[in-house]
């Protein structure tokens, strides 16, 4: 026991001494803060954030993980940046949803989230400057796009200032203990095309409909033990759900990737990724010559898609991502060559490149 008690006088110890240097780290993130106001910087650096992040990582010897590494440094970051103002995030809601669990993993929990239930209205509510930042899908690795995410940049001068990818993992939550007992089951379209086999082979009997989010579906789903829905974990623990099946997403690997939209240009860091919508003069050869400039500048696209204009039948506006910043030299010499070939061309973001482990 005296041993058990001097370690954990140790353990005391060593608290104490991170609660003065954490407390030392906010008032130098604090007066951070206020210099960024007096010069009309954004308090929010997604290339900041990375870089503490990475390096700490690559100097990490453990046992501590550089998974735990992380989610601890984004609190303290997260606290950091609301030292000095509290910081308003819009998300496509409601709460459960996964856009709202990738909004708290990005901004943290010292944060205030503002839950709407459109695409539209977030982005209404970061251009009115009633919300700070905003969190949106864009699309999903076995689903596709999102296209009226894609549509709302076509009109708003937001900016991407992030992306995160996030594994969806999808479980069949009731009141009930059974799969027997369920009649109904409540989610999203999504949920559903994510979930179809599993739904076919072990509640092929029940009536599957659709509602505006998984968290919705959940919250149906409570008021009868012969409903079910399919949502995530978070939305068994709001709810009060039983969870009858995990992991009932038809494909492993399922991603979604999210934006965080906002008014400004990230700065470079090691990995970045650039993101434009641009319209063609309508001729033969069009796409190809739009397209050639990256290749001779050595530019690796990762995305392109096309939608409607809706503003003139057959035509288009197409959707590109490329590796790469703005402020990189290869970059800027191939858009100058697009922009010549360009009906619009607008420049949607050069943001962090994130991962999909």
């Amino acid at each position: 026991m005296n041993q058990l008690e001097e370690l954990r006088k140790e353990i005391n110890d060593i608290d104490n001494k991170l609660l003065d240097l954490l407390n030392q780290r906010i008032s130098i993130a604090m007066a951070i803060g206020n210099l960024k106001k007096e010069k009309g910087i954004d308090i929010y650096s997604p290339d900041r954030e990375k870089s503490i992040i990475n390096r700490l990582s690559s100097q990490n010897k453990g046992p501590f993980s550089n998974k735990a590494l992380s989610s601890v440094f984004h609190e303290i970051i997260s606290a950091s940046r609301n030292s000095t103002s509290l910081e308003k995030i819009a998300y496509l809601g409601p709460e459960a949803t996964f856009t709202h669990l990738v909004a708290k993993n990005k901004f943290g929990s010292s944060s205030q989230y503002i839950s709407l239930n459109s695409i539209e209205e977030v982005f209404v509510k970061v251009e009115k400057e009633t919300a700070d930042y905003g969190v949106v899908p864009i699309e999903n690795s076995n689903e596709g796009i999102v296209t009226h995410t894609l549509d709302m940049f076509i009109d708003s001068d937001l900016k991407i200032c992030a992306e995160i990818y996030q594994e969806i993992s999808h479980c069949l939550l009731s009141h009930g203990n059974s799969l027997k007992e369920i009649k109904k089951v409540y989610s999203h379209p999504q949920a559903f095309a994510q979930t179809k086999n599993w739904l076919n082979n072990n509640l092929y009997w029940a009536e599957k409909i659709p509602v505006s989010s998984t968290a919705k579906a959940a919250e149906l789903s409570s008021k009868n033990s012969s409903c079910a829905a399919v949502a995530s974990m978070i939305a068994a623990n709001i709810y009060n759900l039983n969870i009858l099946a995990e992991n009932i997403e038809d494909h492993l690997k399922n991603y979604t990737r999210f934006l965080v939209i906002g008014k400004t240009f990230c700065a470079p860091t090691d990995n970045n990724k650039t993101s434009i919508l641009f319209s063609i003069k309508d001729r033969a050869g069009a796409l190809y010559d739009i397209l050639k400039p990256f290749a001779e500048y050595n530019i690796n696209l990762t995305k392109i898609e096309s939608r409607p204009s809706k503003q003139e039948t057959w035509k288009y506006i197409f959707f590109l991502d490329l590796q790469g910043h703005i402020e990189d030299q290869n970059v800027k010499k191939a858009l100058f060559v697009l922009k010549e070939n360009c009906i619009i061309l607008k420049i949607l973001g050069s943001y962090p490149a994130a991962n999909a482990n």
